[in-house]
């Protein structure tokens, strides 16, 4: 087991850990183009978090739970998420590598825990994209009626035929498309607080309407429950770690990526969903989570189909973006040897825009597929798993400045080693706070890949599992 606790070592992929030639490997790993600064950088990472169209189907399903404490509970875990994004700028900077999560965990915190960290990020990268396709045809309902299975598989096909192009294109479409949701979230944002129909004080009074109408209290155990929803509304800044391969000057960019996502979604996803709190007509309202509804009434119904427009076109966004992000993923881990060799071929493989084609088909066929899955289970499945993953994080961000990483170059998190001590206890008991059921989906699929970690990848250690960091990047 010993291999299972050091930190991994660094391998270029064709030679041995010891950096002897690994026979039937081929000489010198796949290498993703350069091409992108912070701007462009900010504009996939923002579209990844998709603020808009995460304030409009995600959000809603917090109203309905957390009522007026909505809003306050995003504001926790957007807190929460500036330790997380401290600790994702520091590591990233430090691994600047596409496989995101794994590459750092595994560089730091040994080879099982960057197994067990890809395959929460492999969750929540296959999920997140079809959780919000489905919401398309809400938002299509002022033109066209649609099955919403039907038309989230549609935009997962759609978002990869688009994913297989060149990322500085797929930058500026995603960057005009990010346009039109930024003004749907201000419409939405300014019809609310001019149509406020309670105090600022209403923000903490943590009441939700009950099935007979009355308002119940909204526990502090249910803000905790929610957190893991919250921790997913944002979640899509970490985009710019696996983008890091990508960015010009990583070492610099991947920090300011990081961190001006995180502030910039936060404000767009947040101050609507208070002008939100304080608009709705009435506790009942507010509860139901329509928010098509909501700005039709404040408005009329030419605004309402504005809004709705400008959120399926955000929806579709996102899914460009997200499949771009989750190919990179399947990408490096191809790239570092975690299947049998087929498999690793297959998903290493270029086009002819420098984009991993097959890897692109392998997560948005199966993210189409998933559109018919039950939705209260995706979501539940992906809370636990970004809980999970940010934990991970947090562990490696604790062990980042030991042994022969102590004086490497990188951006430094401040108040280190207190922010990621403390994350990792207030992620761990969120975690005892989700539903059973859904932990127990997360674990049994962790479970099987923890299997297959000890029956195929431990042991072959010098030819399978070899984390690397691309030559450019490690000056």
């Amino acid at each position: 087991m010993t291999d299972t606790l050091r930190p991994a070592q660094t391998a270029v992929e064709g030679s041995a850990v010891d950096g002897s030639p690994v026979p039937g490997v081929q000489d010198g790993p796949q290498k993703l183009k350069r091409s992108i600064g912070v701007v462009g950088g900010t504009l996939l990472t923002l579209s990844c978090v998709t603020p808009a169209s995460t304030l409009f189907v995600v959000v809603p399903d917090l109203f309905g739970s957390l009522g007026t404490a909505t809003a306050l509970t995003i504001a926790i875990g957007s807190l929460l998420c500036v330790a997380v994004a401290f600790c994702y700028s520091e590591l990233g900077t430090l691994i600047p590598s596409a496989g995101g999560e794994y590459a750092m965990v595994s560089t730091l915190a040994g080879r099982l825990a960057g197994w067990l960290v890809f395959v929460l990020s492999l969750l929540v990268v296959m999920i997140v994209p079809p959780v919000i396709a489905m919401g398309t045809a809400d938002y299509l309902a002022p033109i066209v009626h649609l099955d919403p299975s039907l038309a989230g598989a549609a935009v997962m096909l759609l978002a990869t035929l688009a994913g297989l192009l060149d990322l500085r294109a797929n930058a500026w479409i995603t960057g005009v498309f990010l346009v039109l949701e930024v003004i749907a979230a201000a419409v939405v944002a300014v019809l609310g607080f001019a149509h406020s129909e309670r105090g600022a004080g209403s923000l903490v009074s943590l009441e939700v309407a009950g099935t007979d109408g009355q308002a119940d209290t909204v526990t502090a155990m249910l803000i905790v429950g929610g957190l893991a929803i919250a921790l997913f509304v944002t979640q899509g800044f970490s985009t710019a770690v696996y983008l890091s391969e990508e960015l010009e000057n990583p070492r610099r960019n991947v920090a300011r990526t990081v961190l001006a996502t995180l502030a910039i979604s936060t404000v767009i996803i947040l101050v609507p969903v208070v002008g939100i709190t304080l608009g709705a007509s009435d506790l009942t309202e507010l509860t139901g989570g329509d928010i098509g509804a909501m700005v039709t009434a404040w408005s009329n119904s030419a605004v309402g189909t504005f809004v709705s427009l400008c959120v399926a076109l955000a929806i579709v966004n996102a899914g460009i973006v997200m499949v771009i992000q989750n190919s990179r993923v399947l990408f490096a881990s191809a790239r570092d040897k975690a299947w049998p060799r087929p498999v690793n071929t297959l998903f290493s493989k270029l086009g002819r825009f420098g984009s991993p084609w097959v890897a692109t088909l392998a997560v948005g066929i199966p993210g189409a597929l998933l559109c018919f899955v039950d939705l209260d289970t995706l979501y539940g499945v992906t809370g636990v798993s970004v809980t999970g993953m940010y934990l991970l994080v947090a562990v490696a961000a604790l062990l980042a400045r030991r042994g022969a990483h102590r004086h490497t170059q990188r951006w430094r998190m401040p108040l280190w080693p207190a922010v990621p001590a403390v994350l990792i206890a207030v992620l761990a008991y969120i975690l005892t706070q989700q539903e059973t059921a859904y932990l127990l989906w997360t674990g049994g699929i962790t479970a099987v890949a923890t299997l297959y970690w000890a029956f195929y990848l431990r042991p072959r250690p010098a030819t399978r599992w070899l984390v690397s960091i691309p030559e450019d990047a490690r000056d």
